[in-house]
C-alpha cells in the first residue's frame, strides 16, 4: 500500500494470496498476478468470481482469440480487478502492447522461488518479469513463496529489480504439526495400520499415478473410506472426487502432487508420504496442507530402504546430455509437423507414453528432456492445463434471436445457455457439456452437433477441454543442432539436484528434532527442540521421568484387560499430565498399546 517493493515469505495455508488481493481491492486499476500454476490460477479466479470480484486468467491452455479478448477487457474494462497470466505470456508482443495500456495498480509474482537458478522449481520465463518494469516504472512488485532459502532470498530481490529490500517473514513453525518417519519393511500395512486407528479426514501422497492406484485399491479392500486424484482425470472426474472429500463423503484422498494446488480444506488432521518428494520445500508444502485450522495434525514419512536407492537412481536419470535432449526437441517438432522457423507460441497436446512408443524411447528419460528443455527456455510443458470446455457468444442479442426464430432446436439449446451462463455475452465462460445436455434430454452428440453448427456460422466460440498434457513452443522451431544448454546452468542445476536429495535423505535419517531441521533448512536458525516430533518423544521416553511413566503404563496393563485414562493418572498423582499423554501417544505409535478415544481408555497391544 505504500508503493515499496516487498517479499513475503509465508508457509502454505498462511495467506499469502490474501496480501496482494486486499491491497489490490483498494487501489484503482488492476493487479497483474504471475503464477506458474495453471490449475491455482482458475482455482483463484472462481474463488473471486464467487465473492462478486471480477479476475481473468491467461495461459497457455488458451486460444489466441480467448487470450485477445481477455487482453483488452483488462486494457479497457474497469470493473476488472486481477489477471492472471503465466511467466511465458509475458515475453509475447500481444501481452507487451497490451500492458502499455493495463491501468496496473500492482504486480504480483506468485511461487517467486520459480526465478532462483538456486531454487527447487526454477523457471526461466520468470526472468522475464524483471522486463515489464522497464514498462511501468512506478508500480510495486510484491513476491510471494511458502519456500525460500536464505539464498533465494537474495536471488529473488535481485532478479526483480527489488528498488527497496523489504522482506516479510512470517514464522515457518508450525506449533500444531507433529513430525514423523517411519523406516519399514512393509509401507501399505503401516498406512493401514495407521488410518485404522483413525475416523478423521487426511491425503495421501504418492509420487506416480501407478502408486496412487495401487495403494487406493489395496486400503480400498481393506475397506477403508478412501478416493484417489491425479492428473490424468478428466474434469467431471476430479469435481466430483474433491467435492466428496471436501464434504466427507470420502475421508481420505490418495494423489499425486496434482492435488493440493489452492486446497483450503481446514480440517485434514494428517498428511502421509507414500512416497516422499525429492526435496524438502516439496515435503514442506505437501506437510502444510495438514491442520490449516491450527488443531493438532500428524504428518508422516513412510521410506523402505530400497526407496533411497530407487530416488537416487531416479534422480541421476533428470540429466540426459545434450544430444538425446536435441533428439526429443526434434521429435516432438516432427510429430507436431512444424516447419523449421514456424511454431512459436502455438500449444499442442502431448500423450507422453504414445509419442514415446511412436519415436522408441524411454519415458522418464523423455520426460527429463522434456523438463530441461523447458529449463532451457525453448518449450513449456503444461502439465494439468484447464480440462473444462469454455463457450462464448460473438454476436449480440439481437443477431441472435433471429436465430432463435427460424430454428426450435437451436432456440431450446441457446435458451438454456444464456440462462445458466452469466456473461456469456462478454468473456468465456466454462461449460459443461455433459450436464447441459443431460438437463436438455438431448445426447452429447446431439448437443456437440448443434454447437458446432453454430461455431462454423459465426455464432459462438467452443473449445472443448481436455486432461492430456500440452507442449508450448515459446520460439519457432529450431533445427535440433541450435538447441544448447548453458554448460554452468546444466552443471548448477545438477549439483543443486543431488543436494536437495540428499538434505531429504538427512531429514529422513535425522535423530535430531525434526521441526528444527526443517526450520534450519529455511533459514529459520531454529535452536529450540519442539518436545513432539518422533525423535523428540522418543528422547522423553528413554529418559526420567518419561521412562518411569512408560514402565508403569506397561506394568499396569499387564494385570487388567485395559484401564481408565483419568483413572491411570489418578492413581499417580505425580506424575506430569502431560508426560502421561506424551508417553501414551509414544507407545500408541510403536504400537505397544491402543488407545481408544471414545470410551477414554488405553488396552495393551498382545
Amino acid at each position: 500500500m505504500a508503493q515499496k517493493d516487498v517479499l513475503a515469505l509465508l508457509p502454505t495455508g498462511g495467506g499469502k494470496s490474501i496480501c496482494y488481493q486486499v491491497p489490490a481491492m483498494q487501489m484503482e486499476g488492476i493487479c497483474l498476478v504471475v503464477s506458474p500454476l495453471i490449475a491455482l490460477m482458475y482455482d483463484q479466479v472462481e474463488q473471486l468470481k464467487k465473492r462478486g470480484i471480477k479476475a481473468a486468467a491467461v495461459s497457455s491452455a488458451l486460444s489466441k482469440k480467448e487470450i485477445d479478448h481477455l487482453l483488452d477487457n483488462a486494457c479497457y474494462d474497469p470493473q476488472l480487478k486481477f489477471l492472471y497470466v503465466s511467466p511465458e505470456r509475458l515475453k509475447t508482443d500481444i501481452f507487451r502492447k497490451r500492458f502499455e495500456k493495463m491501468p496496473v495498480n500492482l504486480i504480483a509474482v506468485d511461487e517467486a522461488h520459480c526465478i532462483s537458478q538456486w531454487g527447487y522449481d526454477f523457471r526461466p520465463s520468470y526472468l522475464n518479469i524483471a522486463e515489464l518494469r522497464a514498462i511501468k516504472k512506478n508500480v510495486p512488485i510484491m513476491a510471494v513463496t511458502a519456500t525460500a532459502t536464505k539464498e533465494v532470498v537474495g536471488d529473488i530481490q535481485e532478479k526483480l529489480l527489488f528498488r527497496s529490500k523489504k522482506v516479510i517473514k512470517s514464522s515457518f513453525e508450525r506449533p500444531n504439526l507433529q513430525y514423523k518417519v517411519v523406516l519399514t519393511e512393509n509401507k501399505l500395512n503401516r498406512i493401514a495400520e495407521f488410518i485404522n486407528k483413525r475416523k478423521d479426514s487426511g491425503i495421501i501422497y504418492c509420487s506416480t499415478r501407478k502408486n496412487v492406484k495401487s495403494l487406493f485399491n489395496y486400503l480400498q479392500s481393506k475397506g477403508f473410506s478412501v478416493d484417489f486424484y491425479h492428473g490424468g482425470l478428466n474434469f467431471e472426474e476430479r469435481q466430483q472426487k474433491q467435492k466428496d472429500w471436501f464434504e466427507n463423503q470420502r475421508r481420505i484422498m490418495i494423489t499425486t502432487n496434482a492435488f493440493g494446488m489452492g486446497i483450503d480444506k481446514s480440517d485434514v488432521r494428517f498428511v502421509l508420504h507414500y512416497d516422499v518428494p525429492d526435496n524438502l520445500e516439496s515435503y514442506y508444502q505437501e506437510a502444510g496442507r495438514a491442520g490449516r485450522d491450527q488443531e493438532k495434525a500428524e504428518v508422516v514419512a513412510y521410506y523402505e530402504k530400497m526407496d533411497l536407492q530407487r530416488m537416487q537412481e531416479k534422480n541421476a536419470l533428470k540429466y540426459p546430455g545434450i544430444d538425446e535432449i536435441r533428439n526429443v526437441y526434434k521429435a516432438l517438432g516432427n510429430h507436431f509437423q512444424l516447419a523449421i522457423g514456424s511454431g512459436e507460441g502455438e500449444s499442442f497436446p502431448l500423450e507422453l507414453g504414445e509419442f514415446c512408443q511412436k519415436y522408441e524411447m524411454s519415458i522418464l528419460p523423455t520426460y527429463n528432456c522434456i523438463k530441461l528443455l523447458e529449463m532451457g527456455g525453448f518449450i513449456q510443458l503444461i502439465d494439468h492445463p484447464n480440462p473444462q470446455s469454455k463457450i462464448h457468444f460473438k454476436v449480440d442479442a439481437k443477431a441472435l434471436y433471429s436465430i432463435q426464430v427460424r430454428d426450435n432446436k437451436l432456440d431450446k439449446i441457446i435458451k438454456y445457455i444464456l440462462r445458466t451462463h452469466i456473461g456469456v455475452f462478454d468473456e468465456y465462460v466454462w461449460f459443461n457439456e455433459y450436464k447441459v445436455a443431460k438437463k436438455l434430454g438431448i445426447s452429447l452428440a446431439h448437443l456437440l452437433k448443434n454447437l458446432s453448427y453454430l461455431q462454423q456460422n459465426g455464432i459462438i466460440d467452443f473449445e472443448r477441454g481436455s486432461a492430456a498434457p500440452k507442449i508450448l513452443f515459446i520460439h519457432e522451431r529450431l533445427n535440433e543442432n541450435n538447441v544448447s544448454l548453458s554448460p554452468e546452468l546444466y552443471k548448477n542445476r545438477k549439483l543443486l539436484s543431488q543436494q536437495k536429495l540428499e538434505s531429504i535423505f538427512d531429514y529422513l535419517q535425522t535423530t535430531e528434532c525434526r521441526d528444527q531441521f526443517l526450520l534450519n533448512y529455511f533459514g529459520a536458525n531454529s535452536k529450540t527442540n519442539c518436545g513432539r516430533c518422533d525423535n523428540c518423544l522418543e528422547k522423553l521416553n528413554t529418559s526420567s521421568p518419561q521412562e518411569q511413566i512408560k514402565n508403569q503404563i506397561l506394568q499396569t496393563l499387564k494385570t487388567v484387560e485395559k484401564i481408565d485414562l483419568q483413572q491411570l493418572i489418578s492413581q499417580n498423582p505425580n506424575w506430569n499430565r502431560d508426560a502421561v499423554f506424551e508417553t501414551l501417544n509414544w507407545l500408541s505409535d510403536h504400537q505397544l498399546v491402543t488407545i481408544n478415544e471414545k470410551e477414554k481408555t488405553v488396552k495393551l497391544i498382545s
